[in-house]
């Protein structure tokens, strides 16, 4: 923990929206201060307040905001009574935020010169030279490269990373003392995330900035954080030094949002802990604890009366009335540990059964091309670049890769929705991957069905659940309209939905609830296979982790088949049997989930594991981020293939470099 000065206070904050059903009440009197040169980590679900109170700072509050109560207070002067002039000197110049979709804080028809030199022009007064001098120094100083080139560049011609550090550049161009980081590596890939993480704080030692970071995932707050807020329905309810949230936290929701996270030490045949029920409406807060509802160690006082911020230590607070000197003694070991209930695994419960040793889905030398432009400048891109794999019946088979890796195309050929370039698909036995036989057979889209990533994209606005469920039966011409609504409610039952659920629109439910109408779509046809396309990639932890435990109680009731596609190697590892690891098209290793994880062989398979967050503060300071060098592979003169190295464990590469790899399985001793 930084010892430094405070630099900025924030004190009994209340915020409210106006709203057409009334008012929300966003912040109820939130509590934070931050020193010189420290990272305040602040946490918690979607809807706690945590960008909100980081939009109050910045004075980005939206019209239908209104803050009602309390003060911030920066360098002795309250933000929330100076003017929009006043704010806007010290927006950018003082305080800058890093927000979380790069694309949409990027003016998507100005040149990236531009974006990063406008504030230092306009609030600054930097003649046009020096600006642009300054704006190449930075773009190097976050890791671009051919900065004279990149400068006047649009943004969509920059991937997510590189408009992730674009933002950064953008956000420190007047060298400001705060900087405030919203969710800013959400959407990345974990390499990715990674080299960003690494980035902000280099950025911090060498400006001694003062960073407020903004996340849900606990691993980067690990690796962040000197100080931690943990926030719920508008308030914190936690906070203190990173260890002692990580190794003593003692409000029931701190320890339910870390035990909700699987890490690579978490077994598979342990069950996630999921928060039950779902944050409050703050359109009318509760009277007591808020978290009471959804607490297993509640008591009649939690929803009688709000506790108080009980003293831990001299850093560390928590509002639980646990604390208090009159509560029973909890057993937060039990609590705490991951380990719910052992599930029926059904590599274990049907080891010698034949069926579970044949392939369901086999794929033989994929291609999947892309082309575009005409003559001289057609590109082609090679997404799927011959590839094999299987499948066997009752296994869950995880994908895992970085963004534009080939793994939403590999799930998308299999389905149908792109007909293969080059190669072979089959399913049972029987050839599926031809025009004619996808497109013609009703069995086939029957018993392979898809789960996508987006489940608001996915999903008809225009329909109400009852007919988005019960679409593929009706297309399926088998059953009656009376025996389709009879299995829509049945299986909204079994995703954890209610009946009353069925005639409402996708917008009214909540992300986690459009993700189970979504796997209710796909299982209401009783598919043999499901493809998994990232199914959790945008949810908060806790709603991750119903999903996942959803998915496997699913797989074990109807015998599923799953292909899961992920770019978290630690969630896949959790949920999967076996693991596939993509990289440019390219299968580079297949393994066991367990196997991978202990004896990583290819240098791609070692990067991602060596860059995923651990929520373990201790572990999080000694780790060292693995970079990959995709150079390092000379096949010039020698054809590079997968080989079986070790039963189950196939690795890609020339004959030199499969020999180098498997020094450690002592296979060539």
């Amino acid at each position: 923990m930084k010892n430094g000065e405070c630099i900025l206070e924030v004190k009994d904050l209340y915020l409210t929206f106006n709203t057409y059903a009334g008012k929300v009440h966003a912040a109820r009197g939130v509590n934070f201060s931050l020193n010189k040169g420290e990272t305040l980590a602040i946490v918690g679900e979607s809807g706690s307040g945590k960008s909100v109170t980081a939009r109050a700072i910045m004075g980005l509050l939206p019209k239908n905001a209104n803050i009602d109560k309390g003060e911030i207070i920066y360098k002795g002067r309250d933000l929330i009574k100076l003017s929009d002039r006043e704010m806007t000197d010290i927006r950018g110049s003082d305080i800058a935020m890093i927000f979380q979709d790069p694309m949409s804080s990027l003016d998507p028809v100005m040149k990236i010169g531009r974006q990063i030199t406008e504030a230092l022009r306009i609030k600054q007064k930097v003649p046009a030279a020096e600006a642009k001098k300054k704006a190449l120094r930075l773009m190097e100083a976050v890791g671009i490269d051919n900065v004279e080139r990149r400068y006047n560049q649009y943004p969509f011609q920059f991937s997510g990373g590189m408009r992730q550090r674009i933002v950064i550049a953008t956000a420190l161009a007047c060298d400001p003392e705060i900087l405030i980081c919203d969710e800013p590596t959400t959407a990345l890939d974990v390499t990715v995330q990674a080299k960003i993480l690494e980035l902000i704080k280099e950025i911090q030692k060498e400006r001694n900035l003062s960073v407020i970071f903004i996340t849900h995932d606990l691993g980067v707050v690990a690796n962040m954080a000197d100080r931690v807020a943990v926030m719920y329905a508008g308030k914190i309810i936690e906070y203190g030094t990173v260890d002692e949230i990580f190794k003593d936290p003692r409000h029931p929701y701190t320890m339910a949002l870390l035990s909700a996270m699987p890490d690579l030490e978490t077994d598979s045949s342990t069950e996630l802990y999921a928060i039950p029920g779902a944050p409050p409406n703050l359109l009318h807060p509760p009277k007591g604890d808020a978290f009471a509802p959804r607490n297993r160690f509640a008591m009649r006082i939690d929803l009688e009366e709000e506790p108080p911020m009980f003293k831990v230590s001299d850093t560390h607070y928590a509002a639980t009335w646990l604390l208090h000197e009159e509560a029973p003694t909890i057993d937060f070991d039990t609590f705490k540990q991951k380990t719910l209930e052992k599930r029926r695994k059904f590599k274990e419960k049907e080891k010698n059964n034949e069926e579970s040793q044949k392939p369901i889905l086999e794929v033989r030398n994929l291609k999947q091309y892309f082309t575009s432009g005409f003559g001289r400048r057609k590109l082609v891109v090679k997404a799927v670049d011959d590839i094999s794999f299987d499948i066997y019946k009752g296994e869950i088979f995880g994908l895992v890769g970085e963004s534009g890796c080939g793994k939403t195309t590999t799930g998308r050929s299999i389905i149908g929705l792109y007909e293969p370039t080059e190669g072979e698909i089959y399913f049972n036995g029987e050839l599926i991957s031809r025009g004619q036989k996808h497109k013609g057979s009703r069995k086939f889209t029957r018993e392979i069905s898809m789960i996508f990533q987006d489940p608001i994209a996915s999903l008809n606005p225009r329909m109400t659940v009852k007919e988005i469920i019960g679409e593929g039966l009706k297309i399926s011409k088998l059953y009656h309209e009376d025996e389709i609504m009879e299995r829509v409610y049945k299986m909204l039952e079994i995703v954890g939905l209610s009946k009353e659920h069925a005639n409402r629109y996708p917008h009214e439910f909540s992300g986690g609830q459009r993700q189970r109408i979504g796997i209710a779509r796909a299982l209401i046809v009783n598919p043999k296979l499901v493809i998994a396309d990232e199914p959790i990639s945008a949810l908060d932890v806790s709603i991750q982790a119903q999903v996942l435990n959803l998915l496997n109680e699913l797989k074990n009731e109807f015998d599923l088949t799953l292909l899961f596609i992920a770019h978290d190697l630690s969630v896949v590892k959790y949920f999967s049997d076996r693991i596939g690891v993509m990289y440019n098209g390219k299968l580079v290793e297949i393994a066991d989930a367990d196997e991978l994880y202990r004896n990583p062989l290819h240098p791609y398979t070692k990067s991602l594991l060596s860059a995923i967050p651990i929520p373990n503060p201790d572990y999080e300071r000694t780790r060292k981020h693995i970079h990959y060098d995709p150079s390092i592979h000379d096949y010039s003169e020698e054809e590079p293939k997968m080989v079986e190295v070790k039963q189950g464990h196939f690795v890609y590469g020339s004959a030199s470099e499969i020999k180098e790899y498997t020094k450690s399985l002592e296979i060539y001793s």
